[in-house]
């Protein structure tokens, strides 16, 4: 069998891809977009194009979903298939996604809910993995050292994301804003934002900022981008910075992000580290690694879980509603609500390292065992191919 995998950057991408080529399927990239940026939406049709009839593949594969390698694909009667890694995707509200050649695996199951009836013989479900093989021949190469870090954190603080802070909104609305983000950070399992916007607030908005917007939306989109491109990102910025300074007070905390870290206080602050090579270093050799999952993830498991625990760290995460579906809460990673029971949970984890490592050893297990992405890729190709 072979393929034609479409290419941006994605750190995803050489994982499912070293998964297809030990399934003895041939791969053909196109990844002219990540040498060039900015290229012509008629160029990059083109290219697809010519790729597709050259190399005469049944199907096409990327990360996350692109409305027009989807159109390209059924005009000529090809497979499209896509893994959603990131969440919010306004791409998904394209009417694009009702074409019969799509098979779109999305990773959180609310977001599976809310776009399944578009599509519903092809638009799937599948949580995310991780490459175990990967991270075991990184560790394994790398010396052997001492703890380095007692708390720490991987990831974007959003502040950079976030325009919500920069834009022009009178007292009241502003207010409001933050009325809502308030309660939704008071209630994490709960999507409040979305359903509680009104047409004044979000009218604002899109009078103040850039408002991203699709030209084949099959639904009106503007609340679903003011929730979660604008008070959902900022939300999530606050949540994060309020969190490690908070852990600052008590513990040593070290944070490594791209961000603006003018915000954090007390925080030992780092820069972005690599992800094949850099960050499992870290995941290993932290006493406890932090997963403050983004709110617009409302059930799912971000990539951060699979990597942290495929690593061999141990986890402590806030709680996804999805967490008990694939582990168990104490035994592969632990969980905490807010923030006075995660400090609690710290202090207890760092006095007590033979519970935190065998913790840590039976995320890695099961993991390893039930959740690599040679696993997800089977998935999706058995539900592509055999279980229509």
């Amino acid at each position: 069998m072979k393929l034609l995998f479409y290419r941006y950057g994605s750190i995803c991408e050489p994982d499912i891809i070293e998964a297809f080529k030990a399934l003895n399927i041939t791969v053909f990239e196109e990844d002219t977009e990540i040498r060039q940026k900015s290229i012509a939406p008629d160029v990059r049709i083109q290219l697809l194009a010519e790729q597709i009839l050259t190399h005469q593949v049944p199907l096409v594969f990327s990360i996350n979903y692109f409305p027009y390698i989807s159109e390209v694909c059924q005009r000529l009667n090809v497979i499209y298939a896509c893994l959603s890694v990131d969440c919010p995707v306004l791409e998904l509200f394209s009417a694009s996604i009702r074409n019969s050649c799509n098979r779109i695996f999305l990773f959180d199951y609310h977001q599976y809910l809310q776009f399944k009836d578009e599509n519903p013989s092809c638009i799937f479900y599948l949580p995310l993995g991780t490459n175990v093989d990967r991270w075991d021949a990184c560790l394994d190469a790398a010396p052997a050292s001492e703890w380095l870090y007692d708390v720490s954190f991987i990831g974007s603080l959003y502040s950079e994301k976030s325009p919500y802070q920069r834009l022009s909104l009178s007292d009241f609305d502003r207010g409001f804003g933050d009325g809502l983000m308030e309660a939704q950070l008071k209630l994490p399992g709960l999507g409040l934002i979305e359903e509680t916007l009104t047409p004044e607030l979000i009218h604002a908005l899109k009078a103040s900022a850039e408002f991203h917007t699709l030209p084949d939306a099959f639904a009106d989109t503007d609340a679903y981008v003011a929730a979660n491109y604008f008070l959902g990102m900022q939300a999530s910025a606050l949540e994060r910075m309020r969190t490690l300074n908070a852990l600052a007070e008590s513990f040593q905390v070290d944070l490594f992000t791209r961000s603006d870290v003018s915000g954090i206080k007390g925080v030992h602050c780092h820069g972005g580290v690599s992800t094949h090579q850099e960050m499992p270093q870290i995941f290993y050799r932290s006493k406890i690694n932090l997963n403050i999952t983004i709110r617009s993830i409302q059930t799912g498991l971000s990539q951060r879980v699979w990597d942290v625990l495929g690593c061999r760290g141990f986890l402590l995460s806030n709680y996804q509603e999805e967490i008990p579906e694939y582990m168990q809460i104490g035994t592969h990673l632990d969980c905490y609500e807010n923030i006075a029971e995660l400090k609690e949970k710290i202090a207890f984890y760092l006095a007590h390292e033979d519970i935190r490592m065998e913790i840590a050893t039976q995320g890695y297990q099961v993991v390893k065992e039930k959740h690599t992405c040679l696993r997800r890729v089977v998935g999706m190709l058995n539900l592509i191919f055999f279980d229509p």
